[in-house]
């Protein structure tokens, strides 16, 4: 019998646990994650919760419906086509990118939500070493 193949099928098939510090034991920070709950992140907290993550996407389905109806199959997908372009354009990797340009396409540029009130989540103060994100961007590490 082969040790080294039921080694490396042993290796496949056995999940070890990372000790590392980003691991398993990895200290849970209370002041950004709150606090860990198993329950809350498999169901969500409030009925409507699933509601309002999906709210832009059933608005923007329905205003994309409504335009159709009203002026052909043209204007969806002619701002569909503008949506994407501007989804495109970022700043540097290491810098989070506002997308002004697509909260005016969309006409939420006059709007004020939660993000603007207490931050995103996304934006965090912790930034990372500048020259690996643009490495990892570029594909070279």
């Amino acid at each position: 019998m082969n040790t080294r193949g039921l080694r490396s099928q042993l290796k496949d098939s056995i999940a070890v646990p990372d000790f590392s510090a980003s691991g398993a034991f990895e200290n849970h920070g209370v002041i950004h994650r709150g606090f860990a709950n198993v329950k809350n992140e498999l169901f969500p907290v409030h009925p409507l919760e699933l509601s309002e993550k999906n709210f832009s996407i059933s608005q923007d389905k329905m205003n994309f419906s409504t335009l159709r109806n009203i002026q052909g199959l043209h204007a969806p997908l002619k701002l569909q086509m503008e949506f994407k372009a501007v989804k495109q354009v970022q700043r540097l990797p290491f810098l989070h990118s506002s997308n002004l340009s697509l909260d005016i396409l969309k006409g939420n540029y006059d709007c004020i939500g939660f993000e603007d009130i207490l931050n995103d989540p996304e934006q965090s103060e912790v930034m990372g070493d500048p020259h690996l994100m643009v490495e990892r961007r570029l594909g070279l590490l």
